[in-house]
């Protein structure tokens, strides 16, 4: 039985991620045998965004033993500055997501009030993956934008335009 995406991908999320905290081999067997509806491990394999979700979790399984076998080889003081210094890393990187997060917005509303939007649009429509990414991000507008009018009359003595 294959499930939509929705309750069926978070049912097998959470197969996923206690695979994961028990450090229990991450397969598609696996995950049949825990899933309270995914009876085979055909069922994740044929699946394109199980597949992908599967691979996912396995390669983060491997980062995790691959970290905690070098945080077994180390003191506890060399782990803990190791720690501290990745967390001061973790800090800036999200501050710098969120000043380009600011900028881009700001970036396209003005290019959005400038009439320009759609040729921004044209650009990122073969760069779907970029585009969802800022998105996730909150860094495309929400409101719609429609463009300004070409030609509005100028009235005589005013110098700018309405």
């Amino acid at each position: 039985m294959t499930e939509p995406n929705g309750s069926g991908d978070d049912a097998m999320r959470e197969t996923l991620e206690a695979l994961l905290a028990d450090d229990e081999d991450i397969t598609a067997r696996a995950v049949a045998r825990l899933h309270p509806s995914i009876c085979a491990a055909s069922s994740i394999t044929r699946s394109e965004s199980r597949r992908a979700l599967l691979a996912e979790y396995q390669q983060r399984q491997t980062e995790y033993r691959r970290w905690r076998g070098r945080v077994a080889k180390r003191s506890g003081a060399d782990t803990a500055a190791s720690l501290a210094d990745k967390d001061i890393r973790i800090a800036e990187l999200e501050a710098t997501v969120q000043l380009l997060t600011a900028s881009h917005l700001a970036m396209l509303r003005a290019v959005g009030e400038m009439g320009g939007f759609s040729k921004w649009a044209r650009f990122y429509e073969h760069h779907r993956e970029a585009r969802d990414t800022l998105a996730k991000h909150g860094a495309i507008p929400e409101a719609e934008v429609s463009p300004m009018p070409v030609d509005i009359p100028v009235r005589r003595g005013d110098r700018r335009q309405r």
